[in-house]
């Protein structure tokens, strides 16, 4: 004999119940079944509200009872044939008039004993089991039983005790004279030792099935429901979560008291000791294998499953007077239980100094109360504090048989959940190891989860999750870069990145599943408006594993935010040069904060694009070199300018051809003037363990005053006519010399500047090309033959590729 268990979503409606007829059908095909169902689909949770809403003396108690009357007719209707339907409807209208009295009695009465709702809450496994097994009677040999003719339990009216020895011997003495292939029994419910109906609790139905199962030593039990198995993770919050093909009693049991909801924690007992096989299956899929329950664990592999609770509390007891004091642990766990509060979670400092419990938070004042209360004389003697309450918290926990034959699995998950800045408030791990457990912050849980999914049963696939800002020139190619290299990535650096957050001025769209790279465009215009705060505030709000925030702009109020998203554990990565570029307290803050938070700060591609200039300086600093000195050509823009310019060319017509091709800032004149350069030999300073402020740098500007004073790119080109004479000057006075203008940044004895200078021809940024940059570090290991670094400075795509770079190299932090 098998048992079917199937919950209920399985059987919420028309539709379903008929897959689950024909799922019963299929099986008993082979074999004799015992067939236990749940209430049809939310209406348990109906009926309690009902009950309450008539204890209130609310009227609107009969909207919902009618609500639930109405669905139960309505699959008669769908699912009984003509010359049945009557006879089945008399039987269900009977149930519904006893349920309304209770209704009436609790609304006249404006109370509701346990009793009563132990009484009311059943209702709904009497009605889907009758009626279920009308419609099984159809096409099956099939009979019903009512699970409160067999199931004896204590005079509890929640949660009651079962006498297993009398109700096995009722379970099988009725199944033993049963000739039917198909016998439907409703779960949940069962009969006092006084003779009332009680229940077995909230999710009773899988216990129900379990113990139908053990009493008849059944071949099997199945657990039929909306998802194929139990899986490694919730895979409503980690979406790479898989089903377990299998797993033992025990790793069932510690995943399911730690939030799996797929099956009900006591149901696996009473199949355990006869060691009866469960299996999970979906009905909704019943080809897929879905889970099965055994002795054995069936592989290996150390961690089975990642759960947690949501909803905990923490309650803390300390102070020196429990020191070396026998009897405070059990006076804290009395008074708990007294007050019937279900500790979850529990550890003790081995200096006796605190005792930490993990309760749910609808319980938290009443246990508050109640242990200050056992503990008075204490707290006034001041040997003890008053306990503490930590709430809005919750508890994730690793789950395997075999963690404990594995070293190390404790250090790779408190690593990996500090590495994404999520704070540990309290650890638990049982002398068998099969259970690690922490309690951390609610808003963290679906970062941790998914950060321990990933570290235990990924392919070591680490994902990014970027919030991009910024998509003009470098932001689209940056985008398309991304785009076309995710599979490379995924293969060879096994990283994955999506874009889940992006911006530019006036729109911004997110998508925490990742944003569609090849329609971004159309996403983008068709977001909300845009806003830097809410965007940081959305970014932070997702709470994502590995996010990055990526800024292509040059805007001020931009770079003015990155310490909000370091603050929040959210790596930034960026070309914007004006955070690195301003004030020396606020670089120093940002990198301070950087590491404080084990968030990356990388802008490699404020100097140099994507040449690996700072990263190539960051590497002679930490192995103990000493930068002397720094000679520079810094950027492209000014060398292609000057590269370009010459006796038969307009220096207006150069810049504008430089802006065209997307080597100078939007707005030229940042290039132009000087102050790009000084930004950049100032954070080379600054990287270098230098300390200097923009105002340090002399910056000898060859613009004049008019070009200077413009406050937009109208004028400002509009000066460049105006003063080609004096352009054409600086040009014809490096000819007269056999040199070139090159504009060169200079760092020596702790001072720096920037300016134009004539290049002879033996100098090393004589046949400075195009937009390439060079730059000659002096150190105490290259003091004659400097280290050289030179290449394409400018560009939207290499600056893209150095932003890419970033984003990877924080993939590897």
């Amino acid at each position: 004999m098998k048992v079917l268990k199937f919950g209920g979503s399985s059987v919420a409606n028309s539709q379903n119940i008929s897959k689950v007829v024909q799922i019963v059908s299929n099986t008993a095909a082979n074999t004799k079944v015992a067939v236990v169902v749940s209430a049809f689909g939310k209406t348990t949770n109906k009926l309690i509200a009902s009950a309450n809403y008539a204890a209130e003396n609310q009227p609107n108690y009969l909207d919902l009872f009618n609500e639930v009357k109405d669905h139960h007719f309505q699959v008669i209707n769908d699912l009984i044939n003509s010359n049945q339907k009557e006879t089945v409807e008399t039987r269900v209208e009977n149930l519904f008039e006893q349920l309304k009295t209770l209704l009436e009695g609790c609304f006249l009465l404006k109370e509701i004993t346990p009793k009563t709702m132990a009484a009311i809450s059943g209702f709904g496994e009497l009605l889907s089991s009758f009626i279920i097994s009308e419609v099984a009677k159809q096409n099956l040999n099939t009979t019903y039983k009512d699970s409160r003719e067999i199931i004896l339990a204590s005079n509890v009216f929640d949660k009651a005790q079962v006498n297993f020895k009398v109700t096995n011997k009722n379970c099988q003495d009725f199944f033993k004279d049963n000739g039917h292939q198909v016998t439907l029994l409703p779960g949940f419910i069962a009969k006092t030792e006084t003779g009332f109906s009680t229940t077995l609790g909230r999710g009773g139905s899988d216990y129900t099935a379990a113990i139908y199962a053990a009493a008849l030593n059944a071949e099997e039990l199945q657990i039929w429901t909306d998802v194929s198995g139990m899986f490694t993770a919730n895979p409503s919050v980690v979406k790479q979560a898989f089903a377990i093909p299998q797993i033992s009693y025990q790793e069932a049991m510690e995943l399911s008291h730690f939030g799996a909801k797929v099956i009900y924690p006591p149901t696996i007992q009473p199949v355990l000791e006869k060691e009866i096989p469960i299996v999970i299956k979906n009905t909704f899929d019943p080809e897929n294998v879905g889970t099965l329950i055994t002795k054995e664990s069936g592989n290996t592999k150390p961690v089975k499953g990642i759960s947690h609770i949501e909803n905990i509390t923490l309650l803390t007891l300390e102070g020196s007077g429990m020191v070396g004091v026998s009897g405070t642990s059990k006076r804290l766990f009395e008074t708990l239980s007294n007050q019937d509060v279900n500790v979850v979670l529990i550890t003790q400092a081995s200096s006796e100094h605190s005792i930490c419990v993990g309760i749910y938070d609808e319980d938290a004042e009443k246990a508050a109360n109640a242990v200050n209360k056992a503990f008075e004389i204490e707290i006034e003697r001041r040997k003890l504090n008053p306990v503490t309450v930590e709430q809005g918290l919750a508890i994730i926990a690793l789950v395997g048989d075999n963690m404990k034959n594995h070293q190390g699995l404790s250090g790779q998950m408190f690593s990996s959940l500090g590495k994404n800045n999520v704070n540990i408030r309290a650890i638990a791990q049982g002398a068998s190891q099969k259970n690690i457990s922490a309690v951390i912050d609610s808003n963290d849980a679906k970062k941790a989860l998914n950060t321990l999914h990933e570290q235990f049963f990924e392919e070591k696939i680490k994902q990014l999750n970027l919030f991009v800002t910024g998509v003009g020139n470098v932001g689209e190619r940056f985008l398309a870069q991304v785009h076309q290299q995710n599979e490379y990535l995924r293969e060879h650096l096994k990283m994955s990145i999506r874009v889940v957050g992006l911006a530019n001025s006036r729109k911004m769209v997110f998508n925490t599943d990742g944003l569609d790279l090849n329609n971004w465009k159309e996403l983008l215009e068709n977001g909300e408006q845009a806003s830097i705060q809410q965007f940081f505030e959305r970014s932070k709000d997702f709470n994502l594993r590995n996010s990055v925030f990526v800024d292509n702009t040059a805007n001020q109020s931009v770079s003015e935010i990155y310490e909000n998203y370091l603050r929040n554990n959210i790596a930034v990565v960026t070309c914007n040069k004006i955070a690195c570029a301003s004030n020396l307290e606020n670089y120093k803050n940002l990198k301070r904060i950087s590491r404080k938070y084990n968030a990356p700060f990388l802008f490699e591609t404020n100097v140099g694009a994507g040449l690996p200039i700072i990263d190539t300086l960051k590497n002679l600093v930490a192995s103990g070199d000493r930068v002397q000195k720094i000679q520079a050509v810094l950027s492209g823009s000014l060398n292609f300018v000057f590269n370009n310019f010459n006796a038969s060319s307009s220096f207006h017509n150069v810049v504008k051809e430089a802006q065209n091709q997307g080597y100078t800032e939007p707005d030229p004149t940042i290039d132009l003037s000087g102050i790009d350069v000084a930004r950049k030999i100032l954070i080379l300073a600054r990287e270098s363990g230098y300390e200097l402020e923009l105002s340090d740098i002399e910056n000898s500007s060859f613009l004049p005053k008019e070009s200077l004073e413009t406050n937009n790119n109208d004028d400002f080109y509009k000066s460049l006519t105006n003063n080609e004479a004096h352009f054409q000057e600086l040009f014809q006075k490096a000819s007269e010399e056999n040199s070139r203008l090159k504009y060169v940044a200079e760092f020596s004895e702790g001072k720096a500047k920037v300016g134009l200078q004539h290049i002879p021809t033996d100098h090393p940024f004589y046949n400075l090309e195009g937009s390439d940059n060079i730059v000659l570090f002096y150190t105490d290991r290259y003091p004659v033959q400097p280290l050289q670094i030179k290449g394409a400075g400018a560009g939207s795509d290499v600056t893209a590729s150095g932003i890419f770079a970033d984003v990877i190299r924080t993939g590897n932090n």
